[in-house]
């Protein structure tokens, strides 16, 4: 039930859902999802945070960059995604993250 209770929690969020979208289509470091949700670096690494507690996403490193990625094994968040997926095929604002994502270039936004 505990396990439950986390993953409902990150669904809570509308940020943390915005995260979960972007990183469903490829790995990401804080500094990309800041600049795409147009939300602080701080902000971005407490949702990660959480969402890495609750067995959602993981980190690898990667030189100067963690990169974040979905769990592919979380049987809860398998079964949430598969339901944002349909959920949220036509919501703009994902849609304008998912535009911003195209634009995005790490190298610039991070070692400025």
């Amino acid at each position: 039930m505990e396990q439950t209770e986390k993953i409902f929690k990150i669904f809570a969020d509308k940020n943390r859902i915005r995260i979960l979208k972007l990183l469903e289509q490829r790995k990401m470091c804080v500094c990309e999802l800041a600049f795409i949700l147009k939300v602080t670096q701080p902000s971005i690494s407490r949702h990660l945070k959480k969402m890495k507690k609750a067995g959602l996403v993981s980190d690898e490193r990667d030189k100067f960059w963690t990169n974040y990625y979905l769990v592919k094994d979380s049987a809860h968040g398998k079964a949430l995604m598969n339901c944002l997926k349909k959920w949220l095929v036509k919501d703009t604002t994902v849609q304008s993250d998912l535009a911003r994502m195209k634009i995005v270039n790490r190298t610039r936004l991070c070692c400025q």
